[in-house]
This record gives C-alpha cells, sequence and structure tokens, in this order.
C-alpha cells in the first residue's frame, strides 16, 4: 500500500509522509558526515602524533597547552560526528528514526563547531612555530573570522530567507 500523495505539499513543496522525509533527512545527514568524518579522522591522527616528534619539545609551555586543546577539540568532534552512526546501530529497527535524526543533526552542529575550533587552532600552532606570535594571532584572527563567516553567518542569513 503506497503513502497518499494527492494532498497538499508540505512546507518545503514536497509530497512525502513522515516516515519519506525522515528517511532522506537521515540519508542527507550521513552523506554530509562521510565527507568531514575523513578529515577530522586524519586531523586527529596527525595531531596524535606530533609530541612523538624531536621539534616538540621546543614548543613553549603555552603552544603546548594551546596544542592540548587542539587535540580535545579534534577528538571531541570525531567523537561528536561518528555519534550518529553508533546511534544508529543501538536504535536500528527500534521506530526511532525521529530520535536519530534529530540527535545526529545535533551532533554533527556540535562537530563542525569543534572542528572549526580545532582547526583554527592548528593554524595558530603552525603559524606561532613558522612565523612567530604576531603571525599566530592574526591567522587565529582570520580562520576564526572566515569559519564564523561560512559556517555559521552564510547559512543563518540563507535560512533567514535572504538571497545569496
Amino acid at each position: 500500500m503506497s503513502a497518499d500523495r494527492s494532498g497538499p505539499p508540505g512546507p518545503d513543496g514536497r509530497h512525502e509522509t513522515d516516515a519519506e522525509r525522515l528517511d532522506r533527512n537521515w540519508s542527507s545527514l550521513i552523506q554530509e558526515l562521510r565527507v568531514v568524518q575523513t578529515g577530522v579522522q586524519v586531523l586527529t591522527g596527525f595531531l596524535l602524533t606530533l609530541p612523538f616528534q624531536n621539534r616538540f619539545a621546543e614548543l613553549p609551555a603555552a603552544m603546548r597547552w594551546l596544542y592540548l586543546g587542539i587535540v580535545a577539540a579534534s577528538i571531541t568532534a570525531t567523537v561528536c560526528l561518528i555519534a550518529p552512526v553508533a546511534a544508529h546501530r543501538m536504535l536500528f529497527r527500534r521506530h526511532r528514526i525521529e530520535n536519530v535524526v534529530t540527535a545526529a543533526h545535533r551532533y554533527a552542529i556540535a562537530g563542525l563547531g569543534l572542528l572549526g575550533i580545532a582547526l583554527t587552532g592548528v593554524a595558530i600552532l603552525i603559524f606561532h612555530t613558522v612565523a612567530g606570535v604576531w603571525a599566530a594571532v592574526v591567522a587565529g584572527v582570520i580562520f576564526a573570522a572566515l569559519f564564523a563567516a561560512v559556517w555559521v553567518l552564510h547559512p543563518w542569513h540563507q535560512r533567514r530567507g535572504h538571497s545569496a
């Protein structure tokens, strides 16, 4: 028996059941997470090797603390961005897809925010090591502003209904 699609479309102009909408949202979210999961895992793996490099001991104490903050943000981002897969496995065939999609959306937002923080921190660490404190400050401000503009402000502006 097929779903009734003869009624008026939903707010997004689609003729779909709630279950179809949830399946579409889940599929879309998983595709997005596939893109970012690989990147955050590579970043985290790279960061975990740094303390074992000879030059790491030369970092000032402040930069070592920054490094620990970056690693914490990167690992937490990894956890958040993989959490939807774990939730889906735990709730599979329990008719809880709405809960999974809602939680996955929140984890994805948190993971992206933490990834932005980690990447900004990595830029600060690298610019400090290569060019000094002022280059690190400038790079940190520029990259933080770039992440905020591209990942938060532009989508928020679009969400409010403004054109590109």
